[in-house]
């Protein structure tokens, strides 16, 4: 990774978090930290190590999943830090501009995995710290938290694309060193589950449960209800709600 930017990566492996949720800190003092994952002692202390000397540090939430955000308090309390972000202490707006030793971070409001998600740009290294927005393996995130979801996730991949990085860093999965392709081939599978979706009505499944079974085949209990809300928030695309 790039100086000035340093990476944690929480041990909250699985099916979702992949990996598990990577927090970063960019810049000394001041310093960012990004998603401080989930409230976990181990991580929150090699977070807190890493920015301890700093008089100023800032909590930044790409958005409010426990993953990313259920440390922040704790990490506040030993840090003095504020939190700003969805379910933070402080609002962020889109454009805020955070600065760090590092380089300023450029706060990029991106719904669609949730419907408060923000990027940060950092172009100091001509990167964007990414969340959920994209994986760093895989072509898939889960769009399925509220009606509208579709729809805001095809337009933040656009302003994304748009910002010509050349470096994202996922909230899960590695640093992805071709973002104009990755972002495309996101916006494609996207594009082929609605299509599906829209397929599978056609053919006659009524009812979500039927489309999710027929999309995406047998999966786990957990699994399956993140499938059945995510044919959801495309059954709302697809009837033009959005």
């Amino acid at each position: 990774m790039v100086p000035p930017v340093k990476s944690f990566l929480a041990p909250n492996p699985g099916p979702i978090t992949l990996e598990g949720t990577r927090t970063y800190v960019v810049g000394e003092d001041p310093a960012a930290v990004i998603d401080p994952g989930p409230r976990i002692e181990s991580h929150i202390s090699a977070v807190a190590g890493a920015v301890g000397r700093a008089a100023e540090v800032v909590i930044l939430l790409t958005h409010a999943h426990d993953d990313h955000a259920a440390a922040a308090a704790r990490l506040a309390h030993r840090t003095g830090a504020s939190v700003h972000g969805p379910g933070g202490d402080h609002d962020l707006t889109d454009g805020q501009v955070i600065h760090t030793s590092g380089g300023d971070l450029a706060a990029i409001s991106t719904p669609g995995h949730a419907r408060r998600h923000f990027c940060f740009h950092h172009p100091a290294t001509a990167s964007i710290f990414v969340g959920d927005l994209i994986l760093g393996d895989g072509d898939t995130t889960w769009i399925g938290e509220y009606a509208g979801a579709v729809a805001d996730y095809l337009r933040s991949l656009d302003r994304l694309a748009a910002l010509g990085a050349r470096r994202l860093h996922p909230a899960h999965g590695p640093a992805i060193h071709d973002p104009a392709g990755t972002i495309a081939r996101f916006r494609a599978h996207r594009l082929e589950r609605i299509e599906q979706v829209r397929r599978a009505v056609a053919d006659g499944h009524a009812v979500t449960p039927a489309i999710a079974r027929h999309v995406y085949g047998p999966l786990p209990p957990k699994i399956r209800a993140m499938a059945e809300a995510s044919v959801d928030a495309i059954l709302d695309y697809l009837s033009g709600a959005e």
